[in-house]
């Protein structure tokens, strides 16, 4: 159970999206697709030759500074919703609906590429 009370349904160890509902015996997936388990293979390849540990990660500076971008602008996003949906200033279904559409539009980038390794010469 999560905090909101519902369940959650595992998720794919490399890139998170929810895995189908487990079905017959066997051991329970780990990734949704055999790329997602390549991946991860190749990952932890790359971890042990750099001699990183589990909880170590590898990412460049222009990859960690363009989500950090992102979250900032979905931070200032949430930040203008939560202003313009002043319960006391009674917002309208105008108002709603432009709000809706600012946060799709500041989050959609922050989901919009799943994370793969990047491949170096």
């Amino acid at each position: 159970m999560t905090k909101s009370g519902t369940s959650e349904r595992p998720r794919c160890e490399w890139c998170r999206t929810a895995l189908p509902p487990r079905e017959g015996a066997g051991r329970p997936r780990r990734f949704c697709s055999q790329a997602c388990r390549q991946w991860d293979w190749v990952a932890k390849q790359r971890a042990s030759e750099l001699q990183l540990n589990e909880n170590e990660l590898v990412i460049t500076r222009s990859e960690l500074n363009a989500l950090r971008d992102q979250i900032y602008v979905l931070k200032c996003a949430i930040d203008d919703v939560e202003r313009d949906l002043d319960p006391s200033v009674d917002p309208t279904t105008r108002d709603f609906r432009a709000a809706l559409r600012w946060l799709l539009e500041a989050a959609k980038p922050v989901v919009a590429e799943p994370l793969r390794p990047s491949h170096r010469p």
